[in-house]
C-alpha cells in the first residue's frame, strides 16, 4: 500500500515533466522551421547563378582540405541536406 500511495504522488510530477518536454521539442521544432525559412539576402549569389555552365548542379561536397571555420559554415547552412538549384553559395569554397 505504500508503494501505491508513493506513485499516486509521483504521477502529476510525471505528467508535467513529459507535458515540459513536448513543450520544449515544439519550440526547438518551430524555431528550426523559422530558421530554413529566412530569405538569403538579395545580393547573395545562388549556387544555380555561380554553376550556370553546370545545369545538372554542382555536389557541395569538399573532398580536400579546408579551415574548421568553412566546416562550420556549411554545417549552418544546412549543407549536408542541400538540394540543387537551391544550396546556399557558403556551401562551396571561397
Amino acid at each position: 500500500m505504500f508503494m501505491t500511495d508513493q506513485m499516486s504522488r509521483l504521477r502529476p510530477v510525471f505528467a508535467w515533466a513529459a507535458l515540459g518536454v513536448l513543450v520544449v521539442a515544439g519550440a526547438a521544432q518551430s524555431a528550426a522551421a523559422l530558421r530554413e525559412a529566412e530569405p538569403s539576402p538579395p545580393d547573395a549569389k545562388t549556387a544555380q547563378q555561380m554553376f550556370a555552365d553546370a545545369p545538372d548542379g554542382v555536389d557541395p561536397i569538399v573532398t580536400g582540405p579546408v579551415s574548421a571555420a568553412f566546416k562550420q559554415r556549411q554545417k549552418a547552412a544546412n549543407c549536408d541536406t542541400a538540394v540543387w538549384p537551391n544550396i546556399p553559395a557558403t556551401c562551396y569554397p571561397d
